[in-house]
């Protein structure tokens, strides 16, 4: 887990925790940030830094999962991109999340099926199959 913020990073890492994965939590100034990424088999990138994350941060085979978005205006022309520089990282891992349209949509998506939920109970009405656990 790179990133360490009370939003994105340390949640993950309990959750990931939970699970009994075996979490490293670095930050933008973790010594030899590099060498830590490469032992990871999942690398999620939340650090804030647009295309911090190259392709030699990345183990071969490993997942890649940038929860970073930011707007980036190179040559006047504003871009999104994520906290991982898709293109070098994409040519290394076995799989890669694009940014837009890969945790975002998906944020949206769990944010409605718990909004639907929460509006069930609220009100003691049945609750959708399968949205929510």
């Amino acid at each position: 887990m790179i990133g360490r913020s009370n939003i994105v990073g340390k949640p993950i890492a309990q959750l990931l925790l939970r699970d009994s994965a075996t979490v490293t939590v670095a930050h933008s100034r973790t010594r030899d940030l590099p060498a830590l990424c490469r032992r990871a088999d999942v690398l999620v990138a939340a650090v804030g830094r647009p295309e911090m994350v190259t392709g030699d941060y990345v183990k071969p085979g490993a997942v890649v999962i940038d929860v970073g978005i930011n707007r980036v205006e190179p040559e006047g022309k504003t871009r999104l991109v994520g906290d991982v520089q898709f293109a070098s990282a994409a040519a290394v891992a076995g799989a890669i999340t694009p940014v837009p349209g890969g945790v975002g949509p998906m944020t949206i998506a769990c944010l409605l099926a718990n909004t639907l939920t929460a509006c069930c109970r609220a009100n003691g009405l049945p609750e959708p199959e399968g949205l929510t656990a």
